[in-house]
This record gives structure tokens, sequence and C-alpha cells, in this order.
């Protein structure tokens, strides 16, 4: 079955008697209004003959045959083409808690956004629990039905032990995209932005402002790159070992991060920083962008405002990314869970591994390839070798990992 995005109409208006519909001046509740999806057929039901085999009794066969062999279910259901897109609505865009209803419209989007650049069904899943074992049991319990399971918009550091759980449990693919999206395109880019600088990013020390879900992610991910030296920092100030107020979360990272052995505030880890990578919102004083190393990269990504704006980072930085589309270089996370999701379906693997990740963001920086330019150092979006490219270099290394399956 494939999603199909409509946008359907009817006389109810969803208001108050009396009161103007919001979608009579609004035109993003206009584009929503009964949905962003819908379930579309693939085969036909023309007449009882169809109807004998879609149904019963042909569809008896079917079920009998995938009882005694069940991994024919992948080749006779539309498993292994369809992602479940999971949340509780804790964390929701920059919305914050604002629970599983309200996350709908994401989550709508989140499954088209699948389906427009990957090429993979997915079905928006929004569970009325926040509550660990509940979310892990019961996802588990849904997961026959799934090739995969996208998790989205749980906050931290619950989302960590959701992930890792439902992983060791399941035998399909579990990716939380607020970590890994966000870190594979994050690498991407910073790997572009050295090539232009004539740099490896072994040479470069980053600095990440948030040690949420991303923040973390793109910390580990940096060094399993091997990045010369990265800092994360949170409300408190630097993750360092002589802290003792760290989750066992941070506590892990600092003993992986920060080499260079710096305490105290954000702003003092800038002094000298090639890289600033920002995902907490906030902003970053000018003085301090003014500190970091001649040459360096400022990706501000908090949405909708920048932690630097990219005025005041242009005055100091070789290159500047946000995560706005208005803006050149776009981190977006668009550009990479699509194609791991399709890759890893494609070979049916058995979970998405660090050297899919790191092969994923090394194919999506191949894209820009001798394009390469200040305002260049990722790819759109809507740049139609994105996925493909991506899609390639998971089903690869899955391949290379011994995680994939046909």
């Amino acid at each position: 079955m494939a999603a199909e995005i409509v946008n359907p109409r009817s006389d109810s208006t969803g208001q108050e008697s009396g009161a103007e519909p919001l979608d009579s001046f609004d035109p993003a509740f206009a584009l929503h209004r009964g949905g962003k999806m819908a379930v579309q057929a693939t085969v036909p039901v023309r007449d009882k003959d169809d109807l004998s085999l879609a149904y019963t009794p042909g569809v008896a066969r079917v079920c009998s045959a995938i009882a005694e062999q069940p991994e024919l279910v992948h080749d006779y259901t539309w498993k292994s083409s369809v992602v479940a897109v999971v949340t509780d609505g804790t964390a929701v865009l920059g919305l914050g808690d604002i629970g599983p209803e309200a996350s709908l419209p994401v989550m709508e989007g989140k499954a088209i956004l699948f389906k427009q650049f990957g090429g993979v069904d997915a079905v928006p899943i929004a569970l009325d629990t926040t509550d660990v074992d509940e979310i892990v049991e019961t996802v588990a319990r849904l997961a026959p039905s799934f090739g995969g399971v996208n998790l989205e918009d749980i906050s931290a550091p619950r989302c960590f032990e959701i992930e890792r759980r439902l992983q060791e449990r399941l035998d399909i693919p579990v990716f939380h995209d607020d970590q890994h999206g966000t870190a594979v395109v994050t690498l991407a880019a910073l790997r572009n932005a050295a090539r232009l600088s004539g740099r490896g990013i072994e040479e470069l020390r980053a600095v990440i402002s948030g040690a949420g879900a991303a923040g973390v992610a793109i910390a580990r991910m940096l060094v399993g790159a091997g990045i010369g030296d990265v800092a994360l920092a949170d409300r408190k100030g630097v993750v360092s070992a002589d802290r003792d107020d760290l989750t066992p979360v941070k506590r892990e990272l600092a003993e992986s991060t920060n080499k260079a052995g710096i305490s105290g505030s954000l702003e003092e880890a800038l002094n000298g920083a090639d890289v600033f990578i920002g995902v907490s919102g906030g902003t970053v004083p000018e003085r301090a962008v003014a500190s970091m190393a001649k040459g360096a990269f400022v990706f501000a990504m908090a949405n909708p405002t920048p932690e630097v704006h990219p005025e005041i980072a242009h005055k100091y930085a070789a290159v500047v990314a946000t995560g706005r589309s208005d803006f050149p270089n776009q981190i977006n996370n668009v550009l990479a869970f699509p194609g791991i999701f399709a890759g890893a379906l494609q070979v049916r693997a058995s979970r998405i591994t660090e050297g899919m990740k790191i092969a994923a963001a090394e194919a999506l920086a191949g894209v820009v390839g001798d394009d390469l330019a200040a305002d260049y150092v990722i790819p759109s979006p809507f740049d139609e070798r994105v996925a493909p490219a991506v899609t390639a270099a998971v089903a690869a290394a899955a391949r290379a990992e011994g995680v994939a399956r046909r």
C-alpha cells in the first residue's frame, strides 16, 4: 500500500458555532484540514474475482504459507516497505511537551516525507503514555506489522533508553531521528566544510551547545568519525569529568569527549574553537563567536531562531549553516532518514549500525562533489540525487557489517 498526499474537504469547520474557520485566513490550517495523508490500494478490486484474490478465499493461502515460513511475510505483505513513526508528544519540534494528539500533524508530515523523499511508506503512531516501560512494550507488540521503527519527538533522557531497549528486543531497525538523523547531516556538512578549508575533521576542535538527544548523538558520531576534539555544553556548562551532577549518558560522554579538559561556560569553550554546533536554542553572544579560531564554522541549528544569527556568524565564520530553509546550508534531517530507512529495508537489515550512519553521512557529503562552496556544503532536500546515494551507501554498509538478511 502507498501513502498519498491529499487534502480532503468537509462541511465541518471544527470551530465553535458562529466562529470563522481557522483555514479561512491561515493557509497552514487550510492545507492540514482532514489530514495530510491517506491509504491507497496497490491492487484493483473491480469484481468478485479480484475480491476473491485480494481477500477471502485467496488470502488464506498466503496466510497459511506465511504461518509455515514466517520469512515470507517480507515478500507477500507490505512489512518490508513500511515504517512506524512513533511519538509520545513530549518533544515536538520547538513546541515541547504538547501531547500525542497535538503531535499528529508533525507525525503525518514525517510520514509524507518518508514517502516523498525515500519511497518508504510510514504510519504515524502517537502513544498516550510517557512511561518508558509502556512505550517499549507497546512498540514491541506492534512491531510484527512493520519493517522498521522511527522514534520521533520523544524527550531526553528517556529517548536513549527507549531506543536501546527496543533495538535489543526487536530484529528490525529502530532509529531515533532526532538523534541520529541530525548527527548524520551535521557530520556530512562538517566533512565538506573541512574539505573546503583544506583540513580533515581530525584537525578540528568543536563545541556543541545542547546535551539533549541531538547534541549527544552528534558528539558520539563526531568522536566515531575521528574529530580532533569535541566538547559538549549543557545549561550548567561544559560536560567534564570533574562535574558531579552528570546523568549516566553525560558521564559516559565525559570519558570520550573534551580531551582538552575544558571546564566552565560555553563561551569559555568557544575561545579558539574551530566549530560551533548549536542544538539548544538560546543565544550565543557575538563576543564568543568572535573569539573562535580564524576560518571557523558556525552551525546554529535552533529553529526558528538560530543561536547565532547568520548575519553575525558571517562576520567571523568561513562557513555558516542553520536549520532554516531560508538560509544556505540547511541542516535538515530529511536529507538522511528517508534514504537510511530505504537502504535498511532494501536489505532487510536487523538494525542500523554506526557504520551505516557514517556511510550515510559520507554519501550525503559526496553529493555536493565539485560544486562545494561556502554556501553549499550540504545539498538541498529537493536534490534528487540525495536519497539514492544514501540508500545505496546504507545498504552496502549493512551488508559489510553483517546485519543484512538479503
